[in-house]
C-alpha cells in the first residue's frame, strides 16, 4: 500500500497500486444522526447526496436463539424486511446498504450508465435503488441466477444483460468489464468501490450502537468477502474514534464443496490457487447459498480479505447444505423471521464454533444476517393488493463464447447504447 491520497469524484476506484482505497473522513467521531435510514451514518459514508427510501440494518440482542445456543451476549445484525425490527429492505438483502451508498456517491449527471456485475442479491438491490432514483444502470448477471432477480417492476433506466448458459458469477464479472472497455460505460468497481464497502460497513456501525462498542467475534458467510472487509474497516474506524476498544475477530464461512477462500486461508496462502473452471462450476452448482460463488474474490489484494482476516485474528469455516438448512430453521423457529441461505451459513459456522469451544458463553458475538424476511415482504405485498414480485427477464443474453470476442462485445455495447441509453 503506497499511502497516496486521491480526491474523490464519485467514480475513482483505483490509483495504480494493487491495494484497496479507503476513505479518510474529516469527522473522526462516531456520531450517527437521527432517523432509521442508512444515511444516519452519512458522516462515515462517501456520499454526495441522500437518496430516499433506505433502511439501516437492525441490530438487537437475541434472547431465544441465544438461549438455545448457550450464549449470554449474542447480537444479531439483521438486513431484510422485518416490521417489528423497523427494517424495510424490500429486496431482503444487506446489498441495499451498498446500493444506496454507491448510487448516492455516483455523480447525479454521470454522462453514461453504471455497470454492476452480480450473482443475484447485488443485482436486485441496485436494480431497485437505481430504478427508484432514475439512475442509468446496466446489471450483468449469470442467466442461471436470474431467479434471484425478483422485483415488483424494473424501471426503464435499468437494463439486464445475462451471461448465458454455463456462465457463473466470474463470467458475469468478465462480461461487465468487457462492456465497460468497449462501450465506455462506467464500472461500479466491486470491492474497490469505497462506497460499497462503507455502505456495508453500516452493519458494524448499527451493531456498535446496540452493543455500546465492538463485539468479540463477528460471524458472516462470504462469497467475495467484501462485506467482511467492510465490517473490519468500520471496526477500525470505531477504535480510532474511541467508541470501541477492540477489533472483532472475523469468523467467516463458505458453503462446501465450493471453498476457495477457506482452503487458501487454512493453507496459510495469501494467493488463492488456480482452480479448473469445470471443477469450480460443478462445485458451485452443488451449493445451497448460490450467491457465495465468486471464483476471484478480493483476497490477496492489499487491504483485502487476507489482510482483514490476519489483522482481526480471524478464521474460516466450511458448512454443508444440510447445516445451512438446519440453521435457517433454527433461526426462524427461535427469532420468528425467515433468513436466506447465506445467513444460514453464518449461523451454521457459529454453531460449529460453539461446539468446538472456540467461543465461550460470555463472549460478545455478532451474527450478520445478511438477508431475510422474504415471507414477510411477500405477505405485505399481498395484503396491499399489489401485483407482487416477479422474476425479471434479461434484455439481452450473451453466449459464453461471445464474452471474449472483442468484435461481438463492441457490437453489443453499441446496441445497448443506441437502443437503451440514446
Amino acid at each position: 500500500m503506497c499511502g497516496a491520497q486521491i480526491e474523490d469524484d464519485g467514480l475513482v476506484n483505483g490509483h495504480g497500486c494493487d491495494a484497496l482505497l479507503r476513505v479518510e473522513y474529516t469527522d473522526k467521531r462516531f456520531a450517527p444522526g437521527a432517523g432509521d435510514g442508512l444515511f444516519k451514518f452519512s458522516k462515515w459514508l462517501p456520499v454526495a447526496r441522500v437518496l430516499p427510501g433506505s433502511s439501516a440494518p437492525a441490530a438487537y440482542k437475541s434472547e431465544t436463539l441465544a438461549g438455545k445456543l448457550g450464549l449470554d451476549n449474542l447480537y444479531v445484525a439483521f438486513s431484510g424486511y422485518w416490521e417489528e425490527k423497523s427494517v424495510f429492505m424490500s429486496t431482503c438483502t444487506f446489498k441495499e446498504c451498498e446500493a444506496y451508498a454507491v448510487l448516492a456517491r455516483f455523480p447525479a449527471k454521470p454522462g453514461n450508465a453504471l455497470v454492476v456485475a452480480s450473482a443475484g442479491n447485488t443485482a436486485r438491490a441496485f436494480t431497485k435503488v437505481a430504478g427508484d432514483n432514475g439512475i442509468p444502470l446496466i446489471v450483468v448477471i449469470p442467466e442461471q441466477n436470474l431467479s434471484n432477480l425478483w422485483l415488483r417492476e424494473k424501471a426503464d433506466c435499468v437494463r439486464i444483460i445475462a451471461a448465458g448458459e454455463g456462465c457463473d458469477y466470474s463470467d458475469a464479472i468478465s462480461l461487465a468489464g468487457a462492456l465497460c472497455g468497449a462501450g465506455g460505460f462506467i464500472s461500479e468497481g466491486g470491492a474497490r468501490n469505497v462506497a460499497r464497502r462503507d455502505g456495508m460497513g453500516t452493519v458494524m456501525l448499527s451493531a456498535a450502537q446496540a452493543i455500546g462498542g465492538a463485539p468479540d467475534f463477528y460471524f458472516q458467510a462470504v462469497g467475495s468477502g467484501t462485506g467482511a472487509i467492510a465490517a473490519w474497516e468500520a471496526n477500525v474506524r470505531l477504535v480510532e474514534s474511541g467508541f470501541a476498544k477492540k477489533v472483532a475477530s472475523l469468523q467467516l464461512s463458505q458453503n462446501a464443496p465450493f471453498l476457495p477462500i477457506y482452503k487458501a486461508w487454512k493453507a496459510g496462502a495469501r494467493e488463492i490457487p488456480a482452480q479448473d473452471d469445470r471443477e469450480a462450476k460443478s462445485q458451485i452448482d452443488q451449493i445451497a447459498a448460490g450467491v457465495l460463488s465468486n471464483r476471484n474474490p478480493p483476497y490477496a489484494i492489499g487491504g483485502g480479505l487476507y489482510d482483514a482476516l490476519a489483522a482481526a485474528s480471524g478464521d474460516m469455516w466450511a458448512v454443508t447444505n444440510g447445516e445451512i438448512a438446519s440453521a435457517q430453521r433454527l433461526f426462524e423457529e427461535s427469532e420468528g423471521c425467515d433468513i436466506c441461505p447465506e445467513a444460514g451459513a453464518a449461523l451454521a459456522s457459529l454453531i460449529q464454533a460453539k461446539q468446538a469451544g472456540r467461543i465461550s458463553k460470555r463472549d460478545v458475538i455478532l451474527l450478520n444476517v445478511t438477508g431475510g424476511g422474504y415471507k414477510r415482504a411477500a405477505a405485505v405485498a399481498a395484503e396491499a393488493a399489489m401485483a407482487g414480485t416477479r422474476h425479471l427477464e434479461a434484455d439481452i443474453i450473451v453466449p459464453y463464447g461471445d464474452i471474449t470476442d472483442g468484435k461481438k462485445i463492441e457490437a453489443l455495447a453499441k446496441k445497448i447504447k443506441s437502443e437503451y441509453f440514446s
